[in-house]
């Protein structure tokens, strides 16, 4: 990792500090107090713990700055211009079911645009970063999407949407056209795909039914790591479109247009 801002000093040690936590129940998982929270979507005691720490570090260090949570929603502060995007566990039915691969998202939206952030592979001990302009690293390793623009050799992830009849003939449509072409996986972290997308492990991603607090944090670290990232239909923020393709600039593109004319 580069020499660290102070604001990134900040993130990457409240993600640290909750990942103690998480590492914890998720070694005790069977005894995990799971609850329905929405169709096809669960929180675990683990979420909740998580999220109060990250929560109590970051207000610590920028007392007046803004929240937006998955488990606490908007918390107003008396800095509007300054928000925390946070997702503390993100691929929760991974972290439920034993599975390692899940992850801290933490991004930090200055007037409506994201300049930093986190996603932390708790049980790997990886830590993808990104400011805004400074490039995307993991740990002291400069990140690039990967080279890859033949679509027969890459790997293209995708997220399932929460389930509903229109959803899921869309997104049956859309992976059947995609695997025509490609090898497809589905490794349900949201956060991760879009850090392994900036890597260069994957060469694209795709997801609709997404929150900010899935994909903000990654959104940048793609970008920063010479990635594309957009609402698959629009030129609306992807962050906030409910949306989203990411990859490298050649296999975003041909994805985009792919998933666009299902």
């Amino acid at each position: 990792m580069p020499a660290q801002s102070p604001i990134m000093a900040i993130m990457v040690r409240a993600a640290e500090k909750a990942s103690r936590n998480l590492l914890r129940d998720f070694n005790e998982v069977e005894q995990l107090q799971v609850s329905r929270k929405g169709p096809g979507d669960f929180v675990t005691a683990a979420d909740k713990r998580a999220e109060e720490i990250i929560f109590g570090e970051l207000q610590k260090a920028k007392p007046d700055w803004s929240f937006m949570m998955e488990e606490g929603g908007k918390v107003k502060g008396n800095d509007p211009d300054h928000v925390w995007i946070i997702d503390p566990l993100d691929g929760t039915h991974n972290f439920m079911h034993g599975v390692p691969h899940w992850s801290i998202s933490i991004a930090l939206e200055r007037k409506g645009e994201i300049i930093a952030g986190v996603v932390y592979d708790c049980s790997k001990d990886e830590m993808f970063t990104a400011e805004k302009g400074g490039g995307a690293w993991l740990r002291n390793r400069r990140l690039r999407v990967s080279g890859r623009n033949n679509l027969e050799s890459c790997m293209i992830n995708y997220g399932q949407p929460v389930p509903n009849d229109d959803a899921r003939a869309l997104f049956y449509k859309e992976l059947q056209a995609v695997q025509k072409l490609a090898m497809v996986r589905r490794l349900a972290s949201a956060a991760l795909d879009m850090a392994y997308v900036a890597a260069g492990r994957i060469d694209a991603y795709w997801e609709r039914g997404i929150k900010p607090w899935d994909v903000a944090a990654g959104y940048l670290i793609v970008k920063e790591a010479g990635g594309f990232a957009t609402s698959i239909e629009n030129d609306d923020n992807p962050v906030y479109s409910g949306n989203l393709v990411a990859g490298n600039p050649q296999v975003h593109s041909d994805i985009r247009k792919l998933l666009k004319s299902v």
